[in-house]
């Protein structure tokens, strides 16, 4: 019985590194595609914040320059 017990080890142990082995080589490409999707949605929303800034920033100047100066009245 012992020597039973002897033998079973190993055979666990190769088990368990076949199910390993079968487990680390599998296609990961699913996983990729999500990650480069995301990455362009991200690409785009930064372009987009960016595009938005610049144009605040035109449209601050041009109020700036359209304005006209306030004047305070004389004590």
């Amino acid at each position: 019985m012992a020597a039973l017990a002897w033998l079973l080890i190993p055979l666990f142990a190769v088990v368990g590194a076949a199910i390993w082995g079968s487990w680390a080589s599998r296609n990961k490409t699913i996983g990729d595609v999500a990650e480069l999707a995301g990455y362009a949605r991200f690409r785009d929303a930064m372009e987009r914040s960016h595009i938005t800034t610049a144009d605040s920033v035109v449209q601050e100047r041009e109020a700036a320059t359209t304005v006209s100066p306030v004047s305070t009245p004389s004590s």
